[in-house]
């Protein structure tokens, strides 16, 4: 495969066995951010408790740090379109729930933290599979542009989940909303009902025996003897720990900094978050486009290093226009640096530890978002939020270049290379 060949660019899309998925897959991944937008005005003002706001972002990153792996055995042991089905009917439960409890107005603080967690545990379920699927679908030769696209999608979910979010509070109001909600799960499972594809329809390989916590976690005795696969882990959790959801959590503190006189700082708010976010989608489409970075070590390593780099000028500077580009460039490094390290940890795994392997993907890079809470509270106490996120761009770019060495030492043969 070179370069230069016209199926590898948007191939996947032009596929009715992949671009349904990738599509339905976009719209999941909306509804997941459009709850967000909804639940979360709602329960600021029902309760009024930065615990609880906390607690929402743990809720949603802590079980892919505990339960990323386990999923990953099940997705290998089971149909991978029943898990992703299963995981979408909790994504409309818990929708469901969030309605009836906002249409009797009984909603109670420890029934919003049980919902919270469905969320995550849903977000899970969800990602080992479906990344199985996508080895399915697309096969070796086509993987890179499958998750190159399904992450681009993803990315698309994420930047219009907001807005859609916001229309349908101004419109149906916030019980309404919610209920419409349920419909944006609906396309991919309504898709997964006809597809042949299993996760394991191309290789025929089904883990047997039983499925338990602690098997599944044995998977880190085995990726620990493959470098690009340990050193993808790396990154994912440098990413996710320095930097992660620190910037857009800290995005509000960066308005009065970055505002000009006279201008409105809502305004400067919405173009620093929309900047970020379109990034990532014009980062995952120019990657497709040219087919100029192949899925390679070096790729994810300068991708990532990069991605530091610009969290680190936009933190420094004080100009909004320097700012806006940073955060572009921001997106576009960390969609290359996620689909990059997502295809090669694919690629890499072998073939009957896949589903195990991803789930430990996982848990070093969703799962370890978790802690930049922490990272978030501790150093933005001590030094500050803009100086917290210098030191994150600084830490990633460090980190991400001595993870480049390591995985130089261990060098071998690999068939992407």
């Amino acid at each position: 495969m070179t370069s230069a060949s016209p199926v590898r660019r948007f191939g996947v899309l032009r596929s009715w066995k992949t671009a349904p998925y990738l599509v339905g897959a976009g719209l999941a991944m909306m509804g997941d951010n459009i709850e967000h937008v909804i639940t979360y005005l709602v329960l600021w003002n029902t309760f009024h408790s930065p615990v609880l706001v906390g607690f929402q972002l743990v809720s949603h990153w802590l079980p892919f740090l505990l339960f990323s792996v386990y999923a990953g055995s099940l997705a290998q042991r089971f149909d991978c379109r029943r898990i992703i089905q299963i995981a979408q009917y909790l994504f409309m439960f818990v929708s469901l729930c969030w309605g009836i409890l906002f249409l009797t107005g009984t909603l109670q603080l420890w029934q919003a933290c049980v919902l919270l967690v469905l969320h995550g545990l849903a977000g899970t379920l969800w990602g080992p599979a479906e990344q199985m699927m996508l080895y399915d679908f697309a096969g070796r030769e086509e993987l890179p542009s499958a998750v190159r696209v399904n992450a681009t999608f993803r990315s698309l979910g994420i930047l219009f989940g907001p807005v859609v979010g916001s229309a349908l509070l101004l419109t149906l109001g916030t019980t309404w909303g919610i209920f419409a909600n349920i419909l944006f799960y609906l396309p991919v499972v309504l898709f997964l009902a006809r597809t042949k594809f299993t996760g394991h329809a191309r290789e025929g390989l089904f883990s047997t025996g039983r499925v338990s916590m602690l098997q599944s976690f044995k998977v880190l005795g085995v990726v620990r003897h493959h470098p690009r696969i340990m050193g993808m882990l790396i990154l994912a959790a440098l990413a996710s720990v320095s930097i992660g959801a620190v910037l857009q959590t800290s995005m509000p503190v960066f308005i009065a900094v970055l505002t000009p006189a006279g201008a409105d700082g809502e305004l400067v708010y919405t173009a620093l978050l929309f900047a970020l976010g379109i990034g990532g989608v014009a980062g995952g489409f120019f990657l497709e486009a040219s087919g100029w970075f192949r899925p390679t070590a070096t790729t994810a390593v300068i991708s990532s290093i990069l991605f530091g780099a610009f969290a680190f000028v936009f933190a420094f500077t004080g100009s909004l226009a320097v700012a806006l580009i940073a955060l572009v460039l921001t997106g576009v490094a960390q969609i290359t640096a996620t689909a990059t390290g997502q295809a090669i940890v694919q690629l890499e795994a072998p073939p009957a530890e896949r589903g195990r392997v991803l789930g430990a993907y996982s848990m070093f890079g969703p799962g370890m978002q978790t802690f930049s809470g922490v990272t978030v509270g501790v150093l933005g106490t001590l030094v500050g939020i803009p100086l917290t996120v210098i030191i994150g761009g600084l830490l990633l770019a460090v980190g991400a270049g001595l993870t480049g060495l390591y995985m130089a030492r261990g060098r071998r043969p690999s068939p992407i290379e």
